[in-house]
């Protein structure tokens, strides 16, 4: 399985297994509150006091709001906004965040493209997953992968704060319409964006230093682990990054063995 990969320093299959099983789900640290409730999607996603995402939208819809976005900066110059293939966002238990869409990304129109998005579908690949592609395909074995801007700057800089929280609305109204169990934030930039709402001083810290830990948006557990293009010039933390996706697939194991208990009397 880890194989797939192409790395060696992956925990053998059985060792993984061992290590789903032996992880407990921590504590929640952080609660963020959200403009609008990600089960009923009944309220108005707002930035600056300014209704940007109506909760309503569907998939099509969604994409023509970005495609016409003009709330920060970051639409100055883009080629073309980095969304996703026909047909999604649609359920599925894994929602995967990168980072700001790079060159690779914006050419392709889809998240994580590239060298990296390869290795992101090897690591999928070992956990029995694969990114969503639309149409009619089981959702449960599919992961979801978006960016935590939609858009790639002109000129290659970091995103800023007010930008990142221009586009949350967008990402908010993605998570209402795929219902992840799990989110996967993958990189720095992907982590800010979920937690600087609730806990600013999290945000502001090391990427390590964030990992280990479930945190929570919009009522969903939030995982924070590396992007596959630091994996890609890090080797030896690929091994810390795959135990980063067992307490993943840990929590989308607990929450489907739930799912089947029902509710408890």
């Amino acid at each position: 399985m880890l194989q797939e990969m192409g790395v060696r320093v992956w925990l053998p299959q059985s060792a993984a297994e061992i290590a789903i099983k032996n992880i407990a789900i921590p504590s929640i640290k952080s609660r963020i509150t959200a403009p609008f409730d990600a089960e009923t999607g009944t309220n108005l996603a707002r930035v600056g006091g300014d209704s940007v995402v109506p909760a309503e939208l569907d998939a099509p819809a969604l994409l023509q709001a970005v495609t016409s976005c003009q709330a920060c900066q970051l639409c100055s110059g883009r080629g073309a906004p980095v969304f996703g293939r026909p047909g999604l966002p649609q359920p599925a238990d894994w929602l995967v965040l990168g980072e700001p869409p790079d060159e690779d990304e914006e050419r392709s129109g889809v998240a994580f493209a590239g060298q990296a998005g390869q290795l992101l579908d090897n690591m999928l690949r070992a956990l029995k997953l694969r990114r969503s592609a639309g149409g009619a395909a089981e959702s449960v074995k599919q992961a979801y992968l978006t960016n935590v801007v939609k858009c790639r700057p002109a000129v290659v800089r970091i995103p800023q704060p007010q930008e990142l929280l221009a586009c949350e609305p967008f990402l908010q109204r993605e998570i209402t319409l795929v219902k992840p169990k799990v989110i996967l934030a993958m990189g720095r930039f992907a982590a800010q964006a979920l937690l600087q709402g609730g806990q600013p001083e999290l945000a502001t810290q090391p990427l390590g230093k964030l990992r280990g830990q479930t945190y929570q948006y919009l009522g969903v557990p939030v995982i924070v682990t590396y992007h596959p293009s630091y994996l890609l010039r890090t080797q030896a933390d690929k091994a810390r990054a795959w135990l980063d996706l067992c307490r993943a697939r840990a929590i989308v194991m607990g929450a489907a063995s739930g799912a089947a208990r029902g509710p408890e009397h």
